[in-house]
């Protein structure tokens, strides 16, 4: 099993959190950006970035006066290499 996949999964298990990675799919976005698609206060957002960024499921990148987040797709990876031992991603090959 990887390091940090219980860390992963509870990351996963909050709505507010899965929402932020869906908007963060297309592209980087930032701090602002996000906040501004939710009805919550910046701090909130901000508490959310931090449990995601804990469990490397976004970076951070600082630029001027802006942090920009964007999806660490590695961490997906390997969730999804580790989920399909599972059964259901077989190759046909």
């Amino acid at each position: 099993m990887i390091v940090g996949f219980a860390e992963t999964f509870k990351a996963l298990s909050d709505p507010v959190r899965r929402e932020i990675l869906v908007l963060l799919k297309d592209g980087k976005l930032s701090a602002g950006e996000i906040a501004g698609c939710f009805e919550m206060t910046q701090a909130t957002v901000s508490y959310h970035l931090s449990k995601l960024k804990q469990a490397d499921l976004i970076f951070e990148n600082k630029y001027k006066n802006y942090i920009y987040y964007e999806i660490n797709t590695s961490v997906f990876e390997e969730v999804m290499l580790w989920l399909s031992q599972f059964g259901g991603f077989k190759d046909e090959t």
